[in-house]
């Protein structure tokens, strides 16, 4: 039985998410998809619930995590289908990552405050609610309130061209290596939750090798599938034409399922609409299946 999927949605369980778990499911019904796994950024706060409205919607959920981790001195996203949301194994990564990403954040606030900028963790704590603050979500609460006392250094964020990417552009002139706000990544490692995938019942898929704070190569791909990794996410928003064209071919040289996967958040990209990614197949699902 044919039908189109999406591997990699986020929820408002992320703190870059604007949509419920509800909604997902909601917009996957009308959009005619089979099957979705909501990925929020080391969370699965969105389960159980993805799963009941999924039944009630017919839609199949696949419970999943993107989880941050570093290799090679790089962040890179891994992706963890089917993942069994209760482990205790996984809640220990979970702990982990919450922690590294805290001190990153508080980090990152500190150093925006020693630049001049008027934030306070607190601020940064609510706005993120329950879930892990992340660099866009401190960018965007900062903008929200520059807007409002038209700071010079801030004011080409406001231009119609920056605007609708404001916080990614931020981001990248703030807290990337080399910039004035950059702090050291407190992410897990890579290798470990690649080794760690068969204990809590996932499939590894590699998110989006191409983005640029990945630059994934094919050896990186080589020593990554030998650690256990499965899949790399070929059709994403990330890639263009060529990245989509290379990912594809090494999939097929190192036995590695190319998986599909928007990256919806909602509002903070309003590039990636629901339903943006159109090669996602079923049987990318059933070839993930086989081999957990």
């Amino acid at each position: 039985m044919p039908g189109q999927v999406d591997l990699h949605i986020h929820s408002n369980k992320s703190s870059d998410g604007d949509f419920s778990p509800f909604h997902i499911c909601r917009m996957a019904e009308e959009h005619g998809l089979r099957a979705i796994s909501i990925t929020d950024h080391d969370t699965v706060a969105a389960y159980p619930e993805a799963l009941r409205f999924g039944e009630e919607m017919d839609v199949e959920v696949i419970p999943g995590i993107e989880l941050t981790t570093l290799f090679d001195k790089r962040e890179f996203h891994v992706l963890l289908p089917f993942v069994n949301w209760k482990s205790k194994i996984l809640a220990d990564l979970i702990s982990r990552a919450s922690k590294g990403r805290i001190i990153e954040a508080k980090g990152r606030v500190r150093k925006l405050r020693e630049l001049g900028f008027d934030i306070k963790w607190k601020e940064v704590a609510k706005m993120s609610k329950s879930a892990l603050p992340l660099g866009v979500t401190i960018a965007k609460l900062l903008l929200n309130k520059a807007e409002k006392t038209k700071i010079p250094s801030l004011e080409k964020y406001f231009s119609e061209e920056n605007r609708p990417f404001a916080p990614y552009r931020f981001y990248e002139d703030y807290f990337v290596e080399g910039k004035p706000a950059w702090v050291p990544k407190q992410n897990l490692d890579l290798l470990e939750a690649l080794r760690s995938a068969p204990r809590i019942e996932a499939v590894p898929v590699l998110a989006h090798p191409g983005a640029y704070f990945q630059r994934t190569s094919k050896e990186d791909l080589m020593i990554l599938k030998e650690n256990g990794l499965e899949g790399i996410e070929v059709y994403t928003s990330y890639h263009d034409p060529s990245q989509t064209e290379l990912y594809s071919k090494i999939a097929k040289e190192l036995d590695l399922v190319a998986t599909a996967g928007s990256d919806f958040h909602g509002r903070i990209k309003p590039h990636i609409p629901f339903g943006f990614i159109k090669e996602g197949e079923y049987t990318m699902v059933e070839e993930l299946r086989r081999r957990r």
